[in-house]
């Protein structure tokens, strides 16, 4: 399975449907098995600092293969990964709302969101995860092929 843009438009919708539940307005982001930017989201009014916070969320959980909030607990001072957030010119990020997207056990790309709390962030970030894992899971690809907002294939 390859991390489309159609794919990631319907990650997008979940996320964004999931803030708006939350009242966030939120920077979402989703990027390929190589970091790589496929599709991004800026909710009204959200913060302009969440773009890059989001991107770099994103391409943390593709990096190091784990959602970016395990790294927050292992970067405090006199932990094994302190200072981690420091490296690849600062893109490293160690706050909650990164998630990985997997599929038999590879990583294929990864959501990024900023806006909230970490724990805000990690919500609506596993929103799309919940879609995401729905998808992956039917065999027939036309089930990914859904018109966006609606329960009707394309």
């Amino acid at each position: 399975m390859k991390l489309t843009l159609e794919i990631a438009k319907v990650l997008l919708e979940a996320a964004e449907r999931k803030a708006k539940e939350m009242g966030l307005a939120d920077d979402i982001a989703i990027v390929d098995d190589g970091a790589n930017l496929i599709a991004f989201h800026r909710m009204d009014t959200a913060r302009i600092a969440g773009i890059d916070i989001a991107q770099n969320k994103a391409w943390t959980s593709v990096a190091m293969k784990m959602p970016t909030s395990n790294l927050a607990q292992a970067a405090l001072p006199g932990n094994p990964s302190f200072g981690i957030n420091t490296t690849n010119h600062g893109k490293v990020v160690i706050l909650g709302g990164g998630i990985p997207l997997m599929k038999d056990g590879m990583v294929i790309g990864g959501i990024g969101v900023s806006g909230g709390t970490s724990a805000q962030d990690i919500e609506v970030a596993n929103a799309a995860i919940h879609v995401f894992e729905a998808l992956k899971n039917k065999r027939d690809s036309a089930a990914i092929s859904y018109r966006i907002g609606s329960n009707q294939p394309m």
